[in-house]
């Protein structure tokens, strides 16, 4: 190896794979290095230098430079294969470092690529031309789908090297893909005429996203919409038909917000700076179109914003004020006066009570030290057990079994009647009478002597009770009521019942 062939090596590697010639350097002395020491052993203190102008190599041995014939032949005897790969180690490692370096100034740009690989509905490979991307699923957009073969955008989300390669993670559902596609379908943004200030995004069901503009004579929003909605129309394709809001962006909260909580109309805005939370009124038939969705609307705006927003109506609004004076008052330490203050600060409950720092409440109220670390301390208590009481409260509860006793003393009501009845009078069973038939005996006994009652044995007489009920018809039932009271079994003296031989036979077989 001559200083001809290595560096025509060296500038061969640095054109294809675009590595440092230094790089390529020092991994061609230390190929040569390991290849000598196979020769001369660990003990011998061996340097390796190659001349970066001519490539002519040079070694010394123990401080002794050897001859360049004889550094030639030892090492076309015992290295060639050693030293090739080592040098194609060292230009694996300088690759995968130039690439990590390359994709790391990337990180967080758009890029394009062709899905190459789909495992199973989970993570999908990316050629993005030098090295592979890995889209998992966790950031694809929920519902979309992708085929071998598809061209997709997606932003870089992270680079990392795992072992000689160079691991790059892609995202779709992550909100500076927005931002991204806005700077590419909306000039102005990319020439700095129109800002994207804030971003909100739930992937593949909503975003929003707050627009300026330094100039004045540029509409911000509708720039970003286009003509008859051509801009925004390719940024929703790109994102599977993903509802996207355009709000005008503005230093003040009281026209911030309501921009935020489009389409709902807005009445007033409160702020409470205490606590960073903003109480929107709204009319009642806004309240849910200010929510959205599942919070949805509402939920986006908070994030566009910054602040905590908590949507109401004025009746909501003023019951809720006189709870939670109500409730501040149980307080030893605070007073009518001091509620208010508290609840016009935005101080609702207990759990936002139990965060507010003691110089503020000492400074509102007057209070020392120890009766704002009291006061905060009662309020933590009565947090965590209205927070238990509410979680009781929605527990599942299993349904205490009732004690066998209680259901025969339920049953045998009607006999204890029987018993107490006046014996004088005949007893005529009707449509709803107590009078128990003869399997309804058998199971009362079977009850009291503590046997289980059988399903077969209490199913007839269910059945009739359901077949006796009256007709809604008056005419109908005085007439059928005058046959039943001729057809009616009679009670004898002596204890013996005539006119239901037939029923009698009839319930015997089925006992």
């Amino acid at each position: 190896m001559n200083g001809r062939e290595i560096l025509r090596i060296v500038d061969a590697i640095h054109r294809d794979k675009g590595i440092d010639p230094n790089i390529v350097f020092e991994g061609i002395e230390q190929a040569i290095l390991s290849a000598a020491r196979k020769h001369y052993g660990e003990a011998s203190e061996l340097v390796v230098t190659i001349d970066r102008v001519t490539g002519d190599p040079g070694m010394t041995i123990d401080n002794e430079a050897l001859e360049p014939d004889v550094m030639g032949d030892l090492l076309g005897r015992i290295a060639a294969q050693t030293a090739k790969q080592v040098m194609i180690q060292k230009i694996r490692e300088a690759e995968r470092d130039a690439l990590y370096d390359e994709y790391m100034e990337m990180k967080w740009q758009l890029v394009t690529g062709t899905i190459s690989r789909v495992d199973g509905g989970r993570s999908v490979n990316v050629n993005l031309g030098k090295v592979e991307g890995i889209l998992p699923r966790s950031e694809q957009i929920p519902g979309e789908e992708h085929r071998n073969g598809e061209r997709v955008r997606a932003i870089i989300l992270e680079v990392r090297k795992v072992g000689s390669r160079v691991r790059i993670v892609l995202s779709r559902s992550h909100r500076e893909m927005i931002r991204r596609l806005f700077e590419v379908e909306i000039p102005e943004i990319t020439e700095n005429v129109i800002e994207v200030r804030s971003l909100a995004r739930e992937a593949g069901y909503r975003s929003k996203v707050a627009v300026s503009c330094f100039d004045s004579k540029v509409d911000a929003v509708g720039a970003c919409v286009g003509m008859r909605g051509a801009r925004i129309r390719s940024i929703v394709e790109e994102l599977h038909g993903e509802r996207i809001d355009i709000v005008r962006w503005n230093d003040s909260l009281q026209v911030l917000v309501p921009n935020a909580l489009q389409p709902a109309d807005v009445q007033d805005v409160i702020l409470c700076p205490m606590l960073g939370k903003v109480i929107v009124l709204v009319h009642d038939d806004q309240l849910s179109l200010a929510i959205g969705k599942k919070g949805q609307n509402v939920r986006l705006a908070s994030k566009l914003v910054g602040w905590d927003i908590q949507v109401m109506t004025q009746d909501m609004l003023d019951q809720q004020l006189d709870e939670s004076v109500t409730s501040f008052i149980q307080s030893t330490h605070i007073n009518e006066e001091l509620a208010e203050n508290l609840v016009a600060q935005g101080f609702f409950s207990f759990d936002d009570l139990s965060i507010i720092e003691p110089d503020q409440l000492s400074e509102m109220g007057g209070l020392t030290e120890a009766q704002c670390d009291e006061i905060i301390q009662f309020a933590d208590d009565e947090s965590e057990r209205l927070a238990r009481m509410d979680s009781g409260s929605t527990a599942y509860r299993k349904p205490i079994p009732q004690p066998a006793e209680t259901v025969v003393e339920t049953e045998a009501t009607p006999e204890t009647k029987d018993e107490t009845a006046d014996a004088s009078e005949p007893i005529l069973p009707t449509a709803e009478s107590d009078t128990p038939t003869a399997p309804e005996v058998e199971a009362m006994h079977e009850i009291e002597s503590g046997e289980p009652v059988q399903e077969e044995t209490v199913a007839p007489a269910i059945e009739s009770s359901n077949d006796l009920v009256p007709d809604a018809n008056p005419a109908i039932a005085s007439v059928e009521s005058e046959q039943e009271a001729e057809e009616a079994p009679k009670v004898a003296d002596d204890g013996t019942v005539t006119g239901i031989e037939e029923t009698s036979d009839i319930q015997s077989e089925e006992t």
